[in-house]
């Protein structure tokens, strides 16, 4: 009996100790484990071995926390780094830490204990979504999920530094920041982002000034084929090697097609690249943004010029008059090697030297256009702080134009560049200035490289020996927990059948994700189908519990005659779509002709199964119609692709366990590039009766307007609990007329001449007894009524729709 007691105070004692960092690389990181820079082998690997994350060497004694490519097998600084966690702060080589929290935070300490990083996914991760576990895809993303393996609530790919892998969206809040140097991984000064404007653009954030260079500042955005006007600010690199953006810039990679390994990366030079690697390859250049790597603003720092050759590259020299303040720098530029000229009479001890084909981009002290060479002269002259002039021909004018500088930078010799520059050097030793030759300047290296060494000293404590002596204390009871653990493990799968195996195909949507299965685990799943919880014209919908009891919805698709890789295709653009009013897709099946998806189950079913119950008050029906404007709105305008629903109906909005809205069945409608927006075409007609837009029955060109009709009909059901039909909710639509019965029925109540009481009251669905917002349901008809004109250039957008209803909350606030 004592040893029984003693076993299970120990047994208790093992349970409430912390786990220890394993020395073995992993493929996840629970609550309360943690990666040690002490261990070289304590990293995460992804599933296929693509991708590793662990502590990475940037210098002597100074480490970051970093994801990179892993295959093929690399060592040292040969490895490609994708994403760093702490790239301008680097930690100590010993004793360094990242710990997944049990409150659900994951944090990098130092040697001393101090916070590094950190994410702030503690308050994210409340009673209802714990942090379960972190996880590195396939994809390079590192992920933070919840226990159920669905809710994601951080991830690397929203905070990359200067690398874009496939698939990751390159948006307004993650731009790309190059690293300093080839060796020096901190950030640098090009970034790579979306403007204020909408446009992708390349920016030069030096330590002094700053400027855009990419695409070409003397062309306005739409000489460069880009556009300001669409506002969603996104861009990818799929793994194919099609780049698309909002603002119209797209290219294909010279290799497009391969399935191979990929990554869009703004170097430390200041060009946008893409790279490529085949098995075992070394990475080549695919695609590059500029051509003429001169055209990079701050590349060779001030009073310096920049030239190029393609066969020999990229050189910087100082002009006449300059030396270089570091000669084994570039980009720290040249100083003068005479005093300034700002003292009186100027113009009797300076004089001009011409340099043909250069330019100095930017910072003109004002723009004097048709003067004489002279006149120009005379006038930076003038100027102290006048560092020389550009003089040009405009062939618009038929006159010379002349551009004084203040400061010299972004100088450019190039043989196509048909302007002088005038240089300001003193007039005394004019003659001894040479012009400089167009030959190749190369950069002489560095006698030996230089290491930043961190200061950090750690003091030992005297209590060293007593915390050793518990460590090893810990490590033999930790060893105890595992010999226990494996034990109850091997008993409980011997005693249970059920848990044999159930885990080994990795149903935990955690660890995998977006899943394909086969028909036969769908089958099992769903009972052999025996379960129906709906249908429409797409397909039958079961419900299904996976090997982990996660209930799913399962969904037959009808007439699907597409080939296995346009499915795949479009289940792939569909599972990217992420929205807290869209259903959310955990994977799919394609084998043979079945072609099945699998959805998250939602516990309240449908909008069009509730607004026959008296489940449904005046608050949960207004937050249903903002919720579903949200869904739509973020298919039409904010994700990607373009995505029309074409059923908007009650039956196809669920309500999970808040009664929250999901927009569903949007799947396989119509997706298309955002350049085929203008030209959609329809092989038959979709939707259902009752909500179908008069585009449909007309034959008019289809665009998202036909969605906004729908969802207006869905608002006055909301309201009066009447089917488009006219009769009680949940029955499906007639003919092509009912929607209009509808609309009549509520424009003929809601007249001038009516008190707003009196048709409110005639309209509403008796079901509220009264208890309802007045000013709220008069806003809601006026909107459901823009919806549904016959016009479609009448009806708003989603956005405005989503905007109109919002602007009625906060009005209330």
């Amino acid at each position: 009996m004592k040893n029984s007691s003693f076993l299970l105070v120990l047994v208790l004692s093992i349970l409430h100790l912390p786990s220890q960092p394993s020395s073995a690389t992993r493929t996840t990181l629970r609550r309360g484990d943690s990666l040690s820079v002490d261990n070289q082998d304590d990293i995460l690997i992804s599933k296929s071995g693509v991708f590793s994350a662990g502590f990475f060497s940037v210098g002597n004694n100074a480490y970051c926390f970093a994801i990179w490519f892993s295959h093929p097998p690399c060592s040292g600084q040969n490895c490609t780094v994708v994403w760093m966690a702490n790239r301008d702060e680097p930690v100590n080589g010993r004793y360094s830490k990242l710990s997944l929290k049990t409150n659900g935070n994951l944090v990098l300490t130092d040697a001393s204990h101090a916070v590094v990083w950190a994410t702030d996914t503690a308050s994210l991760s409340g009673s209802k979504t714990p942090v379960h576990q972190l996880q590195l895809l396939d994809s390079g993303n590192l992920v933070l999920r919840d226990r159920e393996g669905i809710v994601l609530l951080w991830q690397s790919f929203d905070y990359p530094t200067d690398v874009l892998l496939p698939e990751q969206n390159l948006t307004r809040n993650t731009p790309l920041v190059s690293s300093r140097s080839n060796g020096n991984f901190s950030s640098g000064y090009y970034k790579l982002y979306f403007d204020n404007d909408n446009v992708l653009r390349l920016l030069f954030n030096g330590p002094l000034i700053s400027s855009v260079y990419w695409p070409d500042p003397s062309h306005v955005s739409w000489e460069v084929g880009r556009t300001t006007y669409n506002d969603s600010r996104v861009a990818v690199l799929d793994s194919l090697g099609n780049f698309t953006s909002s603002d119209d810039l797209k290219f294909l990679t010279s290799d497009f097609g391969k399935k191979t390994q990929r990554m869009l990366k703004v170097d430390h030079d200041g060009n946008v690249r893409v790279y490529s690697r085949e098995k075992d390859e070394k990475w080549v250049v695919t695609w590059q943004g500029i051509s003429d790597s001169c055209a990079v603003h701050g590349i060779c720092g001030p009073n310096s010029v920049c030239r190029y050759s393609p066969s020999e590259g990229r050189s910087c020299s100082c002009p006449p008059g300059y030396a270089w303040k570091n000669d084994t720098d570039w980009t720290q530029g040249c100083a003068p090697k005479f005093e300034s000229f700002c003292n009186n009479n100027s113009d009797s001890h300076v004089d001009f030297l011409r340099l043909s084909h250069h330019d100095f981009y930017g910072y003109d002290k004002g723009y004097r256009p048709n003067t004489t060479l002279a006149s120009c002269k005379k006038k930076c002259a003038d100027l102290c702080d006048c560092k020389g002039f550009e003089y040009k021909f405009n062939e618009d004018s038929g006159s010379f134009d002349c551009f004084p500088k203040i400061l010299l930078l972004n100088g450019h010799f190039a043989l196509s560049l048909l302007g002088s520059i005038y240089l300001k050097l003193p007039k005394a030793n004019l003659s001894s200035y040479q012009i400089p030759t167009e030959g190749f300047n190369p950069l002489p290296c560095a006698p030996k490289a230089q290491e930043v060494i961190l200061q950090r000293t750690y003091l030992k404590s005297h209590a060293s020996s007593t915390l050793e002596i518990l460590l090893i204390f810990a490590s033999v009871l930790a060893g105890v927990e595992i010999v226990v653990v494996f034990l109850t493990w091997s008993f409980l799968t011997r005693t249970d059948p059920n848990r044999r195996g159930g885990y080994a195909k990795g149903y935990h949507l955690a660890a995998r994700g977006f899943t394909r299965f086969t028909y036969a685990e769908l089958k099992k799943a769903t009972s052999n189908f025996s379960k129906e919880i709906g249908r429409g014209s797409g397909g039958i919908v079961y419900k299904g519990v996976l090997p982990d009891h996660g209930e799913v919805a399962v969904k037959w698709l009808n007439e699907v005659n597409q080939g296995e890789d346009e499915f795949l295709a479009e289940v792939r653009t569909i599972g990217d779509l992420n929205h807290m009013n869209l259903i959310a897709m955990w994977g799919y099946c394609a084998e043979g002709k079945h072609r099945l998806l699998v959805y998250e189950f939602m516990d309240h079913g449908s909008l069009a199964e509730n607004l026959s119950s008296d489940q449904l008050d005046w608050t949960k029906r207004y937050e249903i119609a903002v919720g579903s404007a949200k869904g739509l709105t973020y298919l039409h305008e904010e994700c990607l692709e373009w995505v029309l629903h074409c059923d908007v109906k009650p039956h196809n909005i669920l309500l999970d366990s808040n009664y929250q809205p999901k927009v569903a069945d949007f799947g396989l409608s119509k997706i298309l590039k955002r350049e085929g927006l203008k030209n959609s075409s329809f092989s038959r007609i979709r939707g259902t009766r009752g909500y179908m837009a008069p585009e449909w029955v007309y034959n008019m060109p289809i665009t998202s307007k036909v969605d906004v009709y729908s969802y207006g009909i869905v608002l006055l059901e909301l309201v009066t609990g009447r089917s488009p039909s006219g009769g009680l909710a949940n029955t499906e639509g007639g003919d092509e007329n009912e929607s209009k019965r509808l609309t009549s029925w509520v424009r003929e109540r809601k007249r001038t001449e009516v008190p707003t009481e009196t048709w409110i009251k005639e309209i509403v669905d008796p079901r509220l007894t009264g208890e309802y917002d007045i000013r709220k349901i008069e806003v809601l008809v006026a909107v459901a009524l823009q919806c549904v004109q016959e016009d479609r250039d009448a009806r708003p957008t989603m956005s405005q729709v989503v905007e109109m209803l919002l602007r009625l909350e906060s009005e209330d606030l």
